[in-house]
């Protein structure tokens, strides 16, 4: 059985001055869960919040947050994100040395656990991990800034993945995020990929957010056949 299809925008092209406003419309819309780029300018060239700013907003929606840490010290901050009313927490394969102890910790505190893997990272990267993670997230653009071009040559990696994970036997998803929309939605999602990350095709959307979800939603569900 196909996984169900879960669109999640991320906040980035929220307006920071109005973050509220932004997740309680992005609730509205249908989201299945929201997700935060936590940047840190080392890892990524960008900053952007911790685990204050996402608690202060966590009693304004009732949609899950997961956070995508894309941090050079992710274990900094694993604790603080549960703590901020986050259920999932992603992990870069490529920013820590330990993995399994990352990952294990996130579990230990209560929360899911996810990895994710830049564009140059090969599959193989997460292929002794995924006992310990329940979605793989593959991105589909060099992290960082939103807005990127999708970079198409990622879907044969996200096929790889999921052959992966078969043969692994574990129950685990994948997830795509960069340059997630109406034009590409369709081959991330035969590739194999579920949970689809959306930000700027959202909210360029003229008919609005509302609209722009289900969209992505029906076109990620017609490809899902």
């Amino acid at each position: 059985m196909a996984r169900a299809i879960e669109i999640v925008p991320s906040v980035l092209p929220l307006d920071f001055a109005h973050l509220g406003d932004g997740l309680i419309e992005l609730e509205k819309a249908g989201s299945d869960r929201i997700q935060w780029d936590v940047m840190d300018n080392t890892f990524v060239p960008n900053i952007t919040f911790g685990p204050d700013i996402i608690a202060s907003t966590r009693p304004l929606v009732s949609v899950p947050f997961e956070a995508h840490l894309m941090v050079a010290d992710p274990d900094s901050l694993l604790s603080g994100c549960v703590e901020a009313g986050c259920s999932t927490l992603i992990v870069h394969a490529e920013s820590v040395v330990h993995l399994h102890r990352t990952l294990g910790r996130v579990r230990e505190l209560g929360a899911r656990a996810a990895v994710a893997i830049n564009p140059s990272t090969p599959p193989s990267a997460v292929a002794h991990v995924l006992d310990l993670v329940d979605h793989v997230l593959v991105m589909t653009v060099n992290p960082g800034f939103g807005g990127q071009a999708y970079i198409s040559s990622m879907e044969p990696k996200i096929v790889e993945v999921a052959a992966l994970i078969e043969r692994s036997g574990h129950d685990v998803a994948i997830e795509v995020d960069g340059g997630v929309g109406p034009s590409t939605v369709g081959g991330v999602v035969r590739a194999g990929a579920n949970l689809l990350v959306a930000g700027s095709a959202l909210f360029k959307d003229p008919a609005g957010t509302a609209a722009a979800v289900s969209d992505l939603r029906a076109r990620a569900e017609a490809a899902q056949g």
